[in-house]
């Protein structure tokens, strides 16, 4: 995949240059997003998203252009888009009181989103913040895929019985929910095919 930064907006609501579709990357802000981008764009070596030990490094919506080569060698362009992470995050309260409005904005007005992919931590219970969102999205009728992230954080057999535990837990079928470590690369493929779907139907 080439990437390239494409901008980082500070302005709520605004949206990235261009009409190109955008796949949005939403999370609690210790979740993994940026390693997870990374890793899903094949920039482990040369990170684009920052990663950092401290939750709530992205503070404003980051805009990455994309030119990948989807199945059949069929060329896909499209913005990954990094939301502020929710949640937990060592930020100034008013920083954190302002995300909410930043990313409510933008996902109600952006008229260009092909679908999200929703993290959530394959070890442990999806958090309140978690389920507001989904109902968020849902309410809002945008596509929508569940990474499991840090899945090598746990044994094989334990991934597939978390997967599904989450998948009931959150009222999805368990084929919307990718087991993903940013570590070993699992998870990536199938995360791409499901982007490339999303990429494939008609933008809302």
């Amino acid at each position: 995949m080439a990437v390239e930064l494409a901008g980082v907006v500070a302005v709520p609501g605004a949206p990235a240059p261009g009409t190109l579709p955008q796949i949005v990357f939403s999370g609690r802000s210790n979740v993994g997003k940026s390693s997870l981008i990374n890793r899903f764009l094949g920039r482990t070596r040369k990170p684009v998203a920052r990663v950092s030990a401290t939750p709530g490094k992205t503070q404003q919506i980051n805009f990455y252009r994309v030119q990948a080569e989807a199945a059949g060698g069929r060329k896909r362009e499209f913005y990954v888009v990094d939301l502020p992470g929710y949640g937990f995050a060592r930020v100034p309260e008013s920083v954190r009181a302002a995300w909410r409005p930043l990313i409510e904005r933008y996902l109600s007005g952006t008229r260009h989103i092909a679908g999200v992919v929703q993290l959530v931590d394959i070890r442990h219970e999806p958090t309140p913040d978690d389920r507001r969102m989904l109902e968020y999205l849902a309410a809002l009728r945008l596509p929508v895929l569940v990474a499991l992230t840090k899945a090598d954080k746990l044994g094989a057999s334990m991934r597939a019985a978390r997967r599904a535990e989450l998948a009931a837990a959150l009222r999805l079928p368990v084929d919307q929910l990718v087991a993903f470590s940013a570590v070993t690369g699992e998870g990536r493929a199938e995360l791409l095919g499901g982007v490339d779907a999303l990429l494939a139907e008609p933008v809302r």
